[in-house]
């Protein structure tokens, strides 16, 4: 009994070690350089100490390295046999948010944990993902553009939108409408329905804009003309820019930002960490930084065209989707092309929740990876299937 029990727990061993040499280390590689950069960033914006947010960021991201090779190992079916449990219990967390929730700044966003917050609406973007890849894994080819599977993915896309709205987090709104759209066109929808969705979006403008909350309407009309606010509503932005220009092609040097160390700049070391970064490293520093992260993607990618089912290409490819969302929004928001959002860049911007939310989407991303080649059993699970 003892040597089998002792065969068993060595096939376990090699099977584990056998998936753990299947990860794909280039994608692991680029997250490290990615967060070095963050935690130069925050040291440098704490005046050269990594406390109180550098050590913290460290901490953070190896327990979110080890969250990725935990979900990595893990079967791919537990995660296709989950996905809607976990979407509902996100939900069902935001919808708590709105009611208990702890209430900074206007808006209801976060649930306290004692000593910490925990963001619902980050789980909700991994869940999203799961959920839609979930729901078009064994929907027929013919039934992806048929009017009535259209439904079920609108209303999972909705109802986070809808909830998020309610906190108010225009920012995550859109969020949630990026992701699930592109998982959409993603897995066949004809782009019929994504026309006919842009035009009715565009009908609807101007009473979308009429229920806006007045500083979200201020927000955007400071977007429209930053000079007709720049102590209020608009000084964010200003200081964003003048940030940007005065650290030219090579930058200003490690810790010799003046936007930055006079505390001109707001939020330097969540939303607009960029634009600290951007006037120390300079035009040079911010396209590397950028370069790493359009890497990042482009090798999620490639992980999704070599995975033969569509749950696993679909995972992957929301998580790439994901990442150039957190980031096209967070540079367009702290350059003045969009309207400020409370979106954070991902791995480099203070914040447990979403660095979690980074690591457990590419911890399912990396899943999908390791078990590319394996068929996909197709069993019920009881209520999760």
């Amino acid at each position: 009994m003892s040597d089998f029990r002792d065969n068993y727990a060595g096939d376990q061993l090699i099977s584990i070690g056998a998936k753990l040499s299947r990860i794909y280390w280039p994608v692991m590689l680029v997250l490290c350089m990615i967060a070095c950069v963050g935690v130069i960033s925050l040291y440098s914006v704490a005046n050269g100490s990594l406390t109180p947010w550098g050590d913290t960021q460290i901490a953070r991201f190896l327990f979110g390295l080890a969250l990725v090779l935990l979900i990595a190992v893990v079967p791919r079916e537990f995660w296709l046999s989950t996905a809607y449990a976990i979407y509902i219990v996100a939900l069902g967390m935001l919808a708590i948010t709105l009611v208990w929730g702890a209430e900074a700044g206007g808006a209801r966003r976060w649930i306290s944990l004692g000593h910490t917050t925990f963001q619902p609406a980050e789980l909700m973007k991994v869940a999203l993902i799961l959920a839609l890849a979930r729901y078009y894994q064994w929907l027929p080819e013919r039934w992806i553009s048929h009017p009535f599977s259209i439904i079920a993915p609108a209303l999972m896309i909705g109802c986070p939108m809808g909830l998020t709205l309610l906190q108010p987090d225009l920012g995550t709104a859109v969020f949630f409408a990026f992701v699930g759209v592109a998982i959409m066109f993603l897995a066949g929808v004809h782009i019929l329905y994504f026309i006919i969705g842009a035009g009715g979006l565009i009908a609807l403008l101007p009473v979308l804009l009429d229920q806006l909350h007045d500083y979200q309407r201020k927000r955007i009309e400071t977007f429209l003309n930053p000079g007709t606010d720049p102590l209020g509503n608009g000084y964010h932005i200003a200081q964003s820019k003048i940030a940007l220009g005065s650290g030219g092609l090579s930058g200003k040097g490690f810790m010799q930002g003046t936007q930055g160390k006079l505390d001109f700049l707001p939020e330097k070391h969540t939303d607009f960490i960029f634009t600290n970064f951007a006037e120390e490293w300079g035009f040079i520093g911010a396209i590397v930084l950028l370069g790493l992260f359009a890497l990042l993607i482009f090798l999620l990618i490639a992980m999704s065209l070599r995975c033969a089912n569509k749950f696993a290409r679909l995972t992957i490819s929301g998580a790439a989707v994901m990442m150039f969302v957190y980031v096209f929004i967070n540079i367009a928001m702290v350059t003045g092309m969009i309207p400020v959002v409370g979106v954070p860049l991902p791995l480099i911007s203070y914040g447990g929740t979403s660095m979690l939310a980074v690591m457990f989407a590419i911890g399912l991303a990396m899943c999908a990876y390791v078990h590319r080649s394996s068929p996909l059993l197709h069993r019920k699970l009881g209520i999760f299937w």
